[in-house]
């Protein structure tokens, strides 16, 4: 790699990232690493088809690729950069940033011109998850129950300031939640549970700064598996806000599991199908059976990004 005033940078854009924000915020940034001497291109683009070759080409130039946009932009594209053996830079512009909040990297944009400029390769870790559609690679976490059912309502839910989205479609689910019967396999130990929702996380952060799994690092080859077993929905609505510190963990119906392999089967209490989400953006719904289960295995160290 170039000394770091040299370094060449591939953007890729989603251009309806946060309300239109990836637009507004790459400008500053790209023109700010042009005068500093760097060459830059910044690429538009909302259809994850076109990302792998966008990032073949950017690496084999020996370019940084630099996500602008959100979690689920991240995560179309991480996967991608560590097969190609490349370097990921990140440009905050979602309505979450929960895997930026993670990394630490900060939401002013002559800051993120520093630590792009200046910024060390760290080693984390990523997801692989297989469902019914495949494979694919996810940065942050993937959760089913009330927390994707809230995921979904987010996603119509943009009239709402961005601050708001997620407070109001954490409650909006949890008022009509029904809980899940589900099945953890986990390193080949099995568990029952009748739960309001399970996230496996590698990251600690989802739901725009929830912090859902405190004890989760970024580069420490484990899933967090976070298990919030059902309870009444008044007594889930009064515990959301321990979920922003972490304090949830400490009530006897949440229980945190680690791992490097799981896999989750089951369906809501009536037989309806459970929806599943991975940063943002929805899964297959999940199995109800454990003959064909979401698996999320961890991926140790695979992937390089500027922290």
């Amino acid at each position: 790699m170039t000394e770091p005033h040299r370094r060449e940078f591939a953007f890729l854009v989603n251009p309806v990232a946060g309300g239109g924000a990836g637009p507004k915020v790459v400008v500053p940034v790209a023109r700010a690493l042009r005068e500093a001497g760097c060459d830059v291109e910044v690429r538009y683009t909302a259809a994850a088809s076109e990302v792998p070759d966008l990032v073949r080409a950017a690496v084999d130039r020996d370019a940084v690729v630099v996500s602008v946009g959100g979690d689920g932009m991240l995560s179309s594209v991480a996967g991608d950069v560590a097969d190609a053996g490349g370097l990921l830079g990140l440009v905050p512009a979602g309505r979450g940033n929960d895997f930026a909040r993670a990394l630490g990297v900060p939401d002013d944009p002559a800051a993120v011109v520093d630590l792009l400029l200046h910024g060390t390769p760290t080693a984390v870790d990523l997801l692989d998850v297989t469902d019914a559609d495949g494979t694919r690679a996810v940065a942050g976490s993937v959760y089913t129950g009330v927390d994707a059912r809230a995921a979904a309502i987010v996603d119509r839910s943009r009239w709402l300031p961005d601050r708001l989205q997620y407070p109001v479609a954490a409650v909006a689910a949890l008022a009509t939640y029904r809980p899940v019967q589900i099945r953890i396999e986990l390193d080949g130990r099995v568990s029952e549970h009748r739960a309001a929702t399970v996230v496996v996380a590698n990251s600690a952060y989802y739901g725009k700064g929830m912090r859902i799994a405190p004890p989760a690092t970024l580069d420490d080859g484990q899933l967090d598996v976070v298990v919030i077993e059902a309870a009444g929905r008044a007594d889930l609505v009064r515990s959301l806000p321990k979920v922003y510190d972490g304090s949830h963990i400490d009530l006897d119906e949440v229980h945190v599991l680690r791992g490097r392999r799981v896999r989750l089967s089951g369906a809501f209490v009536g037989g309806a199908p459970t929806p599943v989400g991975a940063d943002g953006e929805p899964l297959s719904a999940l199995a109800p059976t454990p003959d064909a289960p979401l698996e999320v295995a961890i991926r140790p160290g695979a992937l390089r990004v500027l922290g």
